[in-house]
């Protein structure tokens, strides 16, 4: 039995609170219907700046009805502190996904992602020290790495950042850190790699690469790479980061805490070799990528050491990049047609 299993199974007999942040997005609704589906209690805060009721209903329709009244959905701003205080009354755990996304979006707009992401984590930490969870467990992202070239990517060795948003998810650890040692929260940060999956949004300025393909390849049009398409990623299956999340408030390893992990499938690929992956998923032929410059901010080759995550937290992705792209396909088929 994996720890995930024993983890899944402990949680079963056992019932606690959750809040979830950032519920009706991406990332947030796939942790939403797993924990719903182990009979825990969920509380759900999100503002739908980037989320959608979409998320919560398509969740709510994928468990039963006394699953479904677990739930509590809260309509708030992390970066107000009140609604923070209000969401973490009686919580166990926070898993923290809350945050403005894209590195292009940072570029454009540095306050408005500082303000969300510095500002808004603060709250949600100074908040969670006041009501006594047990847990914090927060979103990173492999953008902390920045300029390093050192592959594959080790939680110890980082470079400079290359963006606001990875400036705020840097600064998120140190506060993590700080709150961790001030005030003796125990906090657990998750350096996210690409992931993708159901519930990824297509449309808009800023969506992720994977599903602005899949948008693109079933309406026969030409998706974009930026640059020559050797770019690499380590693109991780969303319920490998569900996994992660789950065994990051669960542990019982007290070496595990206040720690910040690799999260990804540690497989590097590059954008011309996920474009042929997509394209023979989706069984279309003729269509052939549109490259354009690369953009700021961009890092070149991205892969993660996972060794960590599997020592102190007994983490192991069950899902390969081939295999999530199959499980998101009909996704992205109901979604556009």
């Amino acid at each position: 039995m994996t720890a995930f299993e024993k983890v899944k199974t402990t949680l079963l007999q056992h019932q606690y609170t959750w809040l979830i942040t950032g519920v009706a997005g991406f990332i947030g609704s796939n942790l939403l219907e797993a924990l719903l589906k182990l009979n825990q209690k969920v509380v759900g805060l999100d503002n739908f700046s980037t989320g959608f009721e979409r998320n919560l209903e398509t969740v709510l329709s994928l468990v039963s009805s006394s699953q479904q009244s677990n739930f509590t959905f809260l309509k708030g701003d992390i970066r107000d502190m009140e609604a923070c205080k209000k969401a973490l009354e009686g919580v166990d755990f926070v898993l923290h996904e809350a945050a403005l996304g894209s590195v292009p979006r940072s570029i454009k707009t540095p306050e408005l992602t500082d303000a969300v992401n510095v500002l808004g984590f603060v709250n949600m930490l100074k908040a969670s020290v006041d009501e006594g969870v047990k847990r914090f467990v927060y979103a990173s992202s492999s953008s902390v790495y920045g300029d390093s070239k050192t592959l594959p990517k080790v939680e110890a060795n980082i470079g400079h950042q290359l963006s606001p948003y990875a400036v705020s998810k840097y600064t998120n650890e140190l506060y993590a850190g700080v709150f961790a040692k001030s005030y003796g929260l125990e906090t657990i940060g998750l350096r996210y790699f690409n992931v993708f999956g159901p519930r990824q949004d297509p449309n808009g300025a800023y969506a992720a690469v994977m599903p602005l393909w899949f948008k693109a390849f079933l309406k026969g049009e030409r998706p974009c790479i930026y640059g020559d398409g050797g770019t690499s990623r380590d693109f991780c299956f969303v319920q490998n980061v569900v996994q992660a999340n789950i065994l990051s408030a669960m542990t019982q390893n007290e070496e595990a805490v206040n720690q910040v992990y690799n999260v990804a499938v540690s497989d590097r690929t590059t954008l011309n070799e996920l474009f042929y992956l997509i394209r023979d998923t989706l069984g279309v032929e003729n269509i052939e990528p549109d490259y354009r410059p690369f953009r700021a901010g961009d890092i070149r080759h991205s892969l993660a050491d996972i060794s960590k995550a599997k020592a102190f937290l007994g983490f192991e992705p069950q899902y390969t990049v081939k295999e999530g792209l199959i499980l998101a396909k009909q996704y992205y088929q109901d979604l556009v047609y």
